[in-house]
């Protein structure tokens, strides 16, 4: 039995996915993706399902995320769905339109936030200086 085994990641948040021969369920954190909310989380989520609409009702699609907020975990879900879908299929033309529609599906997204520094309320912003 064939398994593909892919991750992706966004700011602090890290996405697995387990790809194997099913009958076309997806699920994320054990619960059918049609039931996640919000609903702008499930489309984000299900973008790369409509580039291969073929082979998902021959594939299960299990996803365990954890870290970061909800758009972060939406973000890093998308890019394992991808990655494990192109790496199943072998499939150069559906790598390719992923990558013409949004490149961030198939690439982790390297940003994250500043730490914060000493002398100040964040990553940048400093206390102000008075002399009078």
């Amino acid at each position: 039995m064939k398994i593909v085994n892919s991750s992706g990641k966004r700011k602090t948040a890290i996405a697995r996915a387990t790809i194997r021969e099913g009958k076309g369920r997806v699920r994320v954190n054990k619960q059918p993706i049609e039931i996640l909310e919000p609903a702008l989380i499930r489309f984000k989520m299900s973008e790369p399902l409509d580039f291969a609409s073929t082979v998902i009702p021959t594939v299960d699609i299990d996803v365990n995320v954890h870290g970061g907020g909800i758009f972060g975990q939406a973000g890093a879900v998308r890019t394992a769905i991808a990655r494990g879908l192109v790496e199943w299929t072998n499939d150069t033309a559906l790598r390719d339109a992923l990558a013409t529609y949004d490149r961030s599906l198939l690439v982790n997204d390297t940003r994250y936030k500043l730490p914060k520094k000493f002398g100040g309320r964040g990553a940048r912003k400093r206390r102000q200086k008075s002399y009078r």
